[in-house]
C-alpha cells in the first residue's frame, strides 16, 4: 500500500508499506513519537499499531527555537 506521510506545516513523503507501525514511518521521516502525534481521520493511533491509511498527519507537538 502506498501511504502519504503529512509533517503539519513541513513537508510531506510517500513511502510503500506492506506490515509497518506507525512508529516506522515516524522512524523513516526522523521524527521520535515523543515530539508528535500521529493522526488519522482526525484522530491519533498509537505509533505500534500497523498502519491501515493511506493518509497520516504526523503534529509536532515540541518544536525547537
Amino acid at each position: 500500500m502506498r501511504v502519504t506521510v503529512e509533517v503539519v506545516g513541513e513537508d510531506t513523503h510517500e513511502f510503500d508499506v506492506t506490515d509497518e507501525t506507525y512508529a516506522d514511518l515516524l522512524e523513516a521521516v526522523e521524527l521520535s513519537p515523543h515530539e508528535v502525534s500521529v493522526m488519522v481521520d482526525g484522530t491519533p493511533v498509537p505509533e505500534d499499531q500497523p498502519v491501515d491509511a493511506e493518509h497520516v498527519r504526523v503534529l509536532r507537538l515540541i518544536r525547537g527555537g
